[in-house]
């Protein structure tokens, strides 16, 4: 297991975090999974003894629930393994159940606090983009959730470019504590995230975390063209996402992590996350399983070293279309890029060259 510093800061997080979404299934969450107390603390002796060291959740995961088996399964574990959850997703009816007031966030705080069992929380995201509340009442809150001991550090999720720069730029003109995280939606069928986010990520020093890794379920094998998704399945039983935007290129890019990981006798799953881990700019990737088999293997993708052919197999069918102002820095041959930009520049070069032979 490798370990990388959380953005700017001298915490270090494991290349692969255990995710939580499966605890609890409650409500809609049923459709994810039901993982109980019993199987989270196998889970998590998995997970640990192989070096993971980050544990993510959140306070909607079956609306609490999943919050409170974190608490039960880390039990005396829970001082060596770092902790994060989110808030700002709607908790009930209220208005002022939801969002990232000032009101609404320390409430939530306390209310994970409870759940978890625990006197503070390592890192606090802000689950989306709240664009009623000032940001400037998101940042005092959690600056003083901060000062108070209740929180180590706090990050964003699903937020946009602009958003995280707001963001950073509020924070550091008030002199408060600035976010040191984005917890981000990235796959091999979903690469929009290197346009803005991972750019911006890499300038400012922000540790980014993947979450959704093998696409809900889209990407581990088990949803192919011409076959019945398994109704035990997240995908096969109705969940909402992901939004796929070419269903047939998503079929090819299934078939290709199939054929990699055939090469390599192991699941396409084991091969998605492989790739992910070690794409640029990314510090670590959310991996959630609904039984012991499925982490075991999940797991398993830190020793999996895919080969050049591999890379260039993934690349080809995975590659995303040149976007303004990319296409025209490149067709206008501009020079001084921005090391942030570097390594997406030359892939859209690359695609670039090849629709012109």
């Amino acid at each position: 297991m490798k370990y990388r510093a959380l953005g700017n800061t001298g915490l270090l997080v494991s290349e692969l975090v255990i995710g939580t979404v499966p605890f609890g299934g409650r409500g809609a969450f049923e459709k994810t999974g039901s993982v109980d107390v019993a199987l989270a603390r196998r889970m998590f002796d998995m997970a640990f003894d192989v070096g993971v060291n980050l544990v993510d959740t959140a306070d909607l995961y079956s609306h609490g629930l999943a919050e409170e088996i974190v608490g039960q399964a880390l039990g005396q574990r829970r001082q060596s393994i770092i902790l994060a959850t989110k808030a700002r997703s709607p908790m009930g009816d209220n208005p002022n159940d939801s969002g990232a007031s000032r009101y609404h966030l320390i409430r939530a705080c306390e209310a994970s606090l409870k759940r978890l069992g625990t006197d503070h929380i390592d890192l606090y995201q802000i689950h989306n983009w709240d664009g009623i509340t000032p940001v400037e009442e998101t940042l005092s809150a959690l600056e003083q959730l901060v000062q108070s001991g209740k929180v180590r550090y706090f990050g964003t999720s699903n937020y946009t470019a602009w958003q995280m720069m707001k963001t950073l730029g509020t924070a550091q003109l008030k002199g408060w504590q600035q976010p040191v995280t984005q917890q981000i939606y990235y796959t091999p069928e979903a690469r929009e995230a290197e346009y803005e986010l991972l750019p911006m990520a890499l300038d400012q020093g922000i540790a980014t975390l993947v979450w959704g890794p093998l696409g809900e379920g889209l990407l581990t094998g088990k949803v192919r063209r011409g076959h019945k998704t398994p109704s035990g399945t997240r995908q096969g039983n109705d969940w909402p996402e992901p939004y796929v935007h070419d269903q047939e290129r998503a079929y090819d890019i299934i078939e290709a992590l199939i054929e990699v990981g055939q090469r390599h006798g192991c699941s396409p799953a084991r091969v998605c996350l492989a790739w992910l881990k070690d794409r640029p700019g990314i510090t670590s990737v959310i991996t959630a399983a609904r039984t012991a088999e499925q982490l075991h293997d999940n797991l398993q993708a830190v020793e999996l070293l895919l080969t050049a052919e591999d890379q260039q197999l993934l690349e080809r069918v995975t590659r995303i279309a040149p976007q303004y102002p990319y296409w025209h820095r490149i067709a206008a041959g501009m020079d001084r890029i921005d090391p942030a930009e570097a390594p997406f520049i030359e892939l859209h070069r690359q695609t670039m060259k090849q629709q012109k032979q």
